[in-house]
């Protein structure tokens, strides 16, 4: 597996409700913070209080091997009740992509979650510049953890909408 191959995963779960209930909530920018160990919340850049296509916001992010950093991203993808996604560091060009997608799925709702490295450069270059014989082991330990923390959100979602406060 190599980084310039784009490296991606995927998750997916079940949730008993119509995409319309899911919509506000995967567009909740902080909501993955609730149930992720890395991303640590954001806030809309400039005039945007909320999802639109060329919105942009600022993550932050925590990892032990890491530290702490941010990252500027813009909503790519903003089809109500069907998919929002975004790009970071550059929409035309970047070093990752995240979405979610909504599908009608029997009585509720099929979720998926799928990120993307690339094609720009990121952190996690650092590290195989450093080890480039290891690129393989260090692209797979980072998608494990990403799926880790997408499969968290994903769960936080689900308990989320199934059963509000």
């Amino acid at each position: 597996m190599k980084y310039d191959e784009g490296p991606s995963v995927e998750v997916t779960i079940d949730v008993a409700a119509a995409p319309h209930a899911i919509w506000p909530v995967i567009t909740d920018i902080n909501l993955p913070a609730r149930f992720s160990d890395e991303f640590q919340g954001a806030s809309w850049c400039g005039a945007a209080s909320g999802p639109a296509p060329g919105a942009s916001f600022v993550g932050r992010n925590r990892h032990p091997a890491i530290g702490e950093w941010e990252t500027t991203c813009f909503v790519t993808e903003c089809e109500p009740d069907r998919a929002f996604g975004w790009a970071v560091s550059d929409a035309a060009h970047p070093s990752a992509t995240w979405t979610f997608g909504l599908e009608a799925h029997g009585d509720g709702t099929r979720v998926t979650f799928a990120m993307r490295m690339g094609p720009a450069r990121s952190g996690l270059n650092i590290a195989i510049d450093a080890m480039p014989d290891k690129e393989d082991r260090i692209i797979a330990r980072r998608l494990e953890e990403h799926q880790a923390n997408m499969a968290e959100t994903l769960a936080g979602i689900k308990a989320a909408v199934e059963q509000p406060r």
